[in-house]
């Protein structure tokens, strides 16, 4: 049970951390990342503990995989908070009975930091696309459908179709 909890602390940092635009990230305020999350010191580098605590190996991981996702193109934040949600989920199905409360959790601290309405803004109109499938997983009200063992939101599946 212990260690559920702290998969869950975990995962609803990983998905903070994720929801956070760089720009926010205290990371940038001490002037290690830029606005794109590309580093500007190395971790060796910095002195002292703010600094540190700003920069952790959770926070270059996060970091990291923020900026392969943006690559991706998954349709805006909200499709890609999507997909990684859908993908912890595909990957441990013991998440699922917590999507409820990571999904709830994540809302209110976007609501909380003021980044929600920018967030619906940035996903833009509703579809006009009609898939005929059944998603794989439905996070944050995003579609996610799989295909050939990838995970894509739903703006980008309906484009390889």
């Amino acid at each position: 049970m212990a260690n559920r909890a702290v998969d869950l602390v975990i995962t609803y940092r990983v998905i903070k951390l994720l929801v956070t635009p760089f720009n926010k990230q205290e990371a940038f305020k001490q002037g290690i990342i830029d606005k794109d999350g590309k580093v500007l010191r190395k971790y060796r580098t910095l002195k002292t503990t703010a600094e540190k605590k700003s920069y952790t190996i959770l926070h270059r991981f996060v970091f990291n995989l923020k900026r392969v996702l943006q690559k991706a193109g998954l349709g805006g934040r909200l499709g890609t908070f999507a997909v990684a949600l859908a993908t912890l989920l595909r990957e441990d199905k013991n998440y699922i009975e917590h999507k409820s409360l990571i999904e709830s959790a994540v809302i209110t601290y976007l609501k909380d930091t003021e980044q929600f309405i920018d967030l619906l803004k940035e996903e833009g109109n509703v579809p006009d696309y009609i898939v005929n499938e059944e998603p794989a997983y439905t996070c944050f009200g995003i579609d996610v459908y799989e295909k050939d063992g990838q995970l894509y939101s739903e703006k980008e599946y309906a484009k390889t179709l």
